[in-house]
Order: structure tokens, then sequence, then C-alpha cells
């Protein structure tokens, strides 16, 4: 019997009501039914299997997220599944762009005009440094440790999850969610 595709499909409804209540057996199976197919996409576009993990992370919290606010509403089960790859691809080629703004100075610059704005670069950075370590006092003890363990340190996530005693689902998702506080609070003292 084909797959009911109308807007009143009531496998959608069912799959929408069991994410919304966070039913752990339904996300696992959304989460792992589309994985492999956005883990190609960026492993075919200049990525590894550990940025592939991270962007499908942010994307299946994205997402989960819309759906929890009603911010979209899928007609059916092929479009939900789009949405998580259309938002994943997204991701992954705003880090590409982030990754590829590189500072180029031109030859034909005076030395000592480069050198002044490279000072007042490392100032910047020092004091946005500086506010990083502020703020990361600010976030409990797991969260500061998972942190500076992937950031300062360069754990991977199945380290890091062994070290915490999580699954690497668990310690993704508490990473996302310290980034998460941690740009909050970063916001909050801009506004200050």
């Amino acid at each position: 019997m084909p797959k009911e595709n109308s807007k009143n499909s009531p496998d959608i409804h069912r799959l929408l009501a069991a994410i919304r209540r966070n039913d752990e057996l339904s996300l696992n199976t959304f989460y792992r039914k589309n994985y492999a197919k956005v883990e190609r996409y960026i492993l075919n576009n200049n990525g590894n299997s550990d940025e592939s993990k991270d962007i499908y992370q942010e994307a299946f919290i994205a997402v989960w997220r819309n759906i929890q606010l009603n911010r979209f509403q899928p007609h059916d089960e092929t479009s939900l599944d789009g949405y998580l790859y259309r938002v994943a691809k997204n991701k992954w080629i705003d880090q590409l762009r982030a990754s590829k703004r590189v500072q180029v100075v031109p030859l034909t610059e005076d030395v000592n005009d480069v050198a002044a704005d490279t000072a007042a670069v490392n100032e910047e950075q020092d004091y946005f440094l500086d506010r990083i370590k502020e703020n990361l006092k600010l976030l409990g003890d797991n969260c500061r440790d998972v942190l500076e363990r992937f950031y300062y340190k360069k754990e991977s996530m199945r380290s890091i999850s062994e070290a915490m005693k999580w699954t690497e689902a668990t310690a993704r998702n508490n990473k996302y969610r310290c980034i998460q506080r941690l740009r909050y609070l970063l916001q909050i003292k801009d506004k200050k």
C-alpha cells in the first residue's frame, strides 16, 4: 500500500507529536534515518567524519526546536527529512565560508601599516578571549570541562564522552547547549 502524502497524513502527525513529547525511540529513529545522507554530503564536500557529526547534531537540534516551537509544519515525512538535510547543508556551507575568511595582505602595503593592523587584531582577539574565559567561569563545571576539552585540548567527542561517562550523542548535545549558553552570556554583556 503506498504511503499517504497528503497534508493530512496521519504518519507525519504521529511523528510530529512524538518529537514534540521528546519520544526517545522516535527521535532516535528519525536521527539515524537521516544521518548517512548528511554525512555523505559533508564528506563529499571537504569535510570529515567528526565535522559531519557536529554539523548533523546542530542541524538536528535546530529542526527539533523548530518543531517544538511550531516554526515548521511538514506535510509528510519526506518534507521533514528534506528540511533536516537543507538545514545541515546550509550549516556546512556556512562553516566552509567561515573557514575561508583569511586575511590577505597585499605586498604593496607598508610593513609598518601591516604590523599596526596585526597588533590591533591581536589586541581585539585577546580582549575577546579574555571575555570568553571570564564567561566560562559562569558556566557549570560540566560545561566548562566539555568546552575546554573540545576547544582547548582538541579532544575528540569520543574521548570526551568516555571521560564524562556519557554517550557520544549526549556529549554532542551538552557541547551544543554549553556553546549556546556561552554565546548568550557574551551577547548579554555586549548589550550592557
